[in-house]
């Protein structure tokens, strides 16, 4: 393990001592805490702010680093490449505002396989989101896409 992923660990490991907390998410630019639906995010809130703010107060100045994601380097044909540039540009940004994150991972024979992280993932609105949202876009803009689907 390197030194960065060392101190990444040591944050996620703080996060999750808090008494509820089940999920942390390190998204490129955001931070998601997901915490047992028992706990009221008041009652937890203060001290997640106060780690990741000692987190911070120490010199650190980011969470993740490009490359560390583990995400396979694959060559991608013009169609994948319109697709993921769509999911880059006008759905990651809007799902991250809610602490999510969307990766695509395939297209085959009109549907689009994504991936929902972080708050996405265990979120009930998540199946209309993808729906109404992801694939109405994609189709719209593609007209190869005929569905989306989550895996």
């Amino acid at each position: 393990m390197t030194k960065k992923e060392e101190t990444d660990s040591e944050l996620v490991r703080n996060l999750l001592s808090i008494n509820g907390v089940v999920g942390v998410f390190l998204g490129a630019e955001f931070l998601s805490i997901n915490k047992n639906e028992d706990i009221n995010w008041e009652d937890i809130k203060h001290i997640a702010i106060s780690l990741i703010n000692d987190f911070y107060s120490t010199g650190k100045e980011f969470i993740i680093e490009s490359g560390l994601t583990g995400e396979k380097k694959t060559e991608h044909n013009e169609i994948e490449k319109k697709i993921i540039s769509i999911l880059e540009t006008k759905i990651r940004p809007a799902v991250a505002k809610d602490g999510g994150d969307i990766k695509f991972r395939e297209f085959k024979d009109g549907i689009v396989k994504v991936e929902l992280q972080g708050s996405c993932s265990g979120c009930p609105s998540s199946t209309l989101t993808l729906k109404q949202g992801v694939q109405n876009l994609l189709c719209h803009y593609l007209p190869e896409v005929k569905e989306v689907v989550a895996i």
